[in-house]
């Protein structure tokens, strides 16, 4: 992802604000799933929080941009149910020139033209189930989806199941780790499509740096189980064989309470695939199939609403 990409992320989620809801809110935090989120719930227990933003430029920068997000579980008994949701779209418009009749100037305003490109698209969606063993000890299930067009990926749908597990807890900080099997079937935007069975790990921490300011920060790996059929292969001479798909998701998220129900947050995200989806670029000459890049990162500033 290019610095401009960047800049226009950071700019949209720093004008998330998230409209009040009806009900009255109250303060709502991360929190890793454990045994304590539903051991002392008696009856069904519900908490949200959502952000979204959007942010448009016309004229000589023609740019449109948007970013949403969904946060939201529900607790009862020995049972947790969650669902997350995000979006990033980012479209932006430059002039080029375009030397109609050859002579090698610019003649006049009908060879200077405008290009629009899609320079981020994202989404993701996470259902799971945690069903607690002990005070430290659970079993999990989730169901995944995304979309990343500049990664090469049209679609992805994908199970997650594994054993977590926590670490310590203190009054003021905690952590987790988990281990488990990830199963992907990636939709390439090239028509073809992928399976890539995975073990996966997974660190979280969390912690209190100060009254209202708080600290999450989570690492996920994961590596291929089978050999993978790369259409890049014949492109960058890289094969697919069993621990060579090895991908590294982290975040890095501080946030900070201005108000009753809201929070404002700085985030980074940074995903590295080693061996990244095919290039999403038209007019390749046949069997040219270039790989995207192994590194992307999102860089957040935004408002943060929690309705109940």
């Amino acid at each position: 992802m290019n610095l401009r990409v960047l800049v226009a992320t950071l700019a949209v989620a720093t004008s998330a604000v998230i409209a009040p809801a009806a009900a009255q809110p109250k303060d709502h935090k991360f929190e890793f799933g454990k045994a304590a989120d539903v051991e002392k719930v008696k009856t069904v227990e519900w908490h949200a929080q959502a952000e979204a933003g959007v942010v448009f430029t016309t004229g000589n920068s023609e740019n449109t941009t948007v970013s949403g997000g969904l946060k939201a579980d529900r607790k009862t008994g020995a049972n947790k149910l969650s669902i997350e949701a995000s979006l990033t779209y980012a479209q932006s418009g430059a002039r080029v020139l375009n030397d109609l009749n050859g002579n090698g100037t610019i003649d006049d305003q009908s060879e200077i033209t405008s290009i629009k490109a899609t320079t981020a698209e994202t989404m993701a969606a996470k259902l799971r189930y945690d069903r607690f063993l002990t005070k430290h000890n659970s079993l999990f299930v989730a169901a995944l989806a995304s979309r990343d067009l500049p990664a090469g990926k049209e679609k992805v749908l994908g199970v997650q199941v594994g054993y977590s597990r926590q670490l310590f807890k203190s009054k003021t900080s905690e952590a987790v780790a988990e281990i488990g099997y990830d199963f992907s079937n990636e939709d390439l935007v090239t028509g073809k499509s992928l399976a890539i069975h995975s073990a996966r790990g997974f660190l979280g921490y969390k912690a209190e740096m100060t009254e209202g300011a708080n600290l999450d920060a989570s690492l996920e790996a994961l590596t291929n189980l089978n050999k993978e059929d790369l259409q890049t292969e014949p492109t960058t001479g890289k094969d697919g064989g069993i621990g060579k798909d090895t991908r590294i998701n982290s975040r890095i998220a501080i946030a900070a309470k201005i108000g009753k129900g809201l929070q404002v947050q700085t985030s980074i995200e940074v995903r590295y695939d080693h061996r990244p989806g095919p290039l999403a670029i038209a007019n390749l000459a046949p069997g040219f199939v270039p790989e995207a890049s192994a590194l992307d990162t999102i860089m957040k500033a935004s408002f943060i609403y929690s309705f109940f």
